[in-house]
């Protein structure tokens, strides 16, 4: 049996999998860190099921010579820690996959290479210690360096006594030596180039990029109700509180979330709301609110599959339409959905912006898989970023809701002048007093909706990427980026360009440019209905007769996009 990087593969696909409880994250975030300080790129996302014990869950890490962001289908070494893990992955498994593990433990009907990770662990000290030996195992196989093994397992450690430390470090240690026989008997053959730049990169998931960027953008108020999988955005912050000055509010309820925010920034803060689908949809009245007071708002939305409670710990992207067309009433708003870490940072930190300088809410797609893989990136460039405030200083005569060519009124706050900041639900006039005169309601709602000019005028651009002449054109959005990146270089066909929207909503003029000049469109989504696809319909008059869904709960794999893909040009 062997595992090898040959022609065209630049990778090693990696798969472990057990019960809840077993450790397999625990594997996962000291393999993961221990390969990339060690020289090599890594990607690694998960798959689990709604329960905290048993089941069976599964993480992939793919551990390469380039950099790598987007999910596979094949298994190059299997490492199951129980016997179900190797029914679920069934299909996955495919003759060249090399299963390495414990065979008392799995009573296995293929073949596989016996590690006795129980019997070394107890040795160890304990049992406990299986899934430090594990590992230390696929640490041997791929060689990695032993020196920062060892200091990232008392790093991992270090708050456990020291002699949980030390039995980490010879469990570590002792799996290590037992990856290395494997290569040396010959039983496996791993053959993947190192890049010493990868040693030095950030590792970053999708809920710590979008937290950085709301520090980047000034973030210094969120307000939450624990939903997953957004909950990582308030547990990343709050960690980050008292550095950098944040207030942090778990709340009763989503209800209690927005108004809060609401009220943050009606007071001076740059303030945020993170939640889920569920969660938005208590949030809408809220919404409304911002969008009547022109209060900025910015809301960190993260897909999982619907309706009701759906999938809790699945992904998808079904809440496009909830997003754009939540809240009762017409006024505008911004929608951002990242495509990769990079993305989430710069766009999180730009909502914060935009949500300042054109008094709308401002939301941000992610989803359930994006915000738990993670992959290694250069350090952030922070140039050309920084907090951007609208605020003036009040007069007597100040006018809260003056109106303006653009849409925007300059945007006070009580106490910062001698003016009177008035906010009210209802229809208002320029100072803010209740009105219900027929021309004033016209003018202030035509007020409102001028913003969206203002904004288009400003927007992200789709991103390009493949030949500039193409016939074929696939469209995504949000969490598909790499994907289709991957897929269409697959693919290897020069006719063939993929096109990200970072900025969905207002889709931004050039959509239609780009869409109109393909032979042939294929919109691909995570969704059952084609959301995005329809928007597009909508916003440019493009002809889609070609949409990619996928709306199991799982995102796309390379393999698996690259046949459908294949099937339609």
């Amino acid at each position: 049996m062997s595992a090898k990087s040959g022609p065209g593969r630049k990778d090693i696909s990696i798969v472990l999998g057990g019960e809840a409880g077993q450790g397999i994250q625990t594997i996962e975030f000291i393999l993961a860190r221990v390969l990339k300080r060690s020289g090599y790129h890594i990607f690694s996302t998960k798959e689990y099921m709604s329960r905290i014990r048993g089941g069976s869950n599964s993480i992939l890490i793919r551990v390469s010579s380039q950099q790598v962001s987007a999910p596979v289908d094949r298994i190059d070494i299997l490492v199951p820690l129980d016997h179900k893990a190797l029914i679920r992955l069934e299909s996955r498994i495919n003759p060249e996959t090399v299963i390495v593990g414990d065979i008392t433990a799995l009573s296995p009907e293929r073949d596989m290479i016996d590690v006795p990770l129980q019997r070394i662990a107890e040795e160890v000290g304990d049992g406990i210690y299986a899934n430090t030996v594990a590992a230390g195992l696929l640490s041997g196989i791929l060689e990695a360096d032993t020196a920062v093994m060892i200091d990232y397992t008392k790093e991992f450690f270090s708050r456990k006594s020291i002699d949980i430390v030390n039995h980490n470090i010879t469990a570590i240690r002792k799996g290590y030596e037992a990856g290395r026989a494997l290569c040396k008997s010959g039983k496996i053959s791993i053959s993947v180039n190192k890049d010493p730049s990868a040693a030095h990169e950030l590792l970053v998931n999708g809920g710590e990029a979008v937290a950085f960027g709301a520090i980047a953008g000034g973030c210094n108020f969120i307000s939450s109700y624990p939903m997953s999988p957004s909950t990582a955005v308030l547990t990343n912050l709050s960690a980050q509180d008292e550095q950098f000055g944040i207030v942090v509010e778990q709340v009763e309820d989503e209800i209690s979330a927005v108004n809060m925010a609401i009220g943050a920034w009606y007071a001076g803060a740059r303030a945020m709301a993170t939640t889920s689908g569920g969660g938005f949809a208590l949030m809408e009245e809220g919404i409304s609110l911002a969008g009547m007071i022109e209060s900025p708002l910015v809301v960190h939305l993260a897909q999982r599959p619907g309706p009701a409670t759906g999938l809790p710990t699945r992904t998808e992207q079904g809440d496009l339409e909830l997003a754009l067309y939540a809240g009762h009433g017409e006024f505008p708003r911004i929608i951002y959905a990242p495509g990769n870490t990079e993305e989430a940072y710069f766009l999180t930190q730009r909502a914060f912006n935009e949500a300042d300088r054109c008094q709308v809410p401002v939301f941000i797609l992610t989803d359930q898989y994006f915000m738990d893989t993670y992959y290694n990136v250069p350090a952030l460039d922070i140039d050309g970023t920084g907090i951007m405030k609208h605020l003036v200083q009040t007069d007597p005569d100040y006018r809260r809701y003056i109106l303006t060519e653009n849409g925007i009124s300059p945007r006070g706050i009580p106490g910062f002048g001698e003016g009177l900041v008035t906010a009210d639900s209802d229809e208002h006039d320029e100072e803010g007093h209740i009105t219900e005169d027929e021309s004033v309601r016209t003018a202030m709602v035509d007020k409102r909706l001028r913003k969206t000019e203002t904004i288009l005028a400003d927007s992200v651009l789709p991103v390009l990427t493949g030949p500039d002449q193409y016939q074929n054109l696939i469209v995504g959005w949000g969490s598909t980026r790499p994907v289709i990146t991957e897929a269409t270089e697959k693919l290897e066909r020069g006719d063939t360009a993929c096109l990200h929207f970072p900025q969905v909503y207002p889709l931004p003029p050039a959509a239609s440019e780009f869409l109109s000049r393909a032979e042939k469109l294929i919109v691909v989504e995570n969704n059952a209905t084609g959301q995005f696809a329809r928007l597009l319909r909508i916003g440019t008059d493009a002809r889609i007769d070609n949409t990619v869904l996928k709306y199991s709960g799982m995102p796309f794999t390379v393999e698996e996009l690259v046949a459908k893909v294949s099937e339609i040009i």
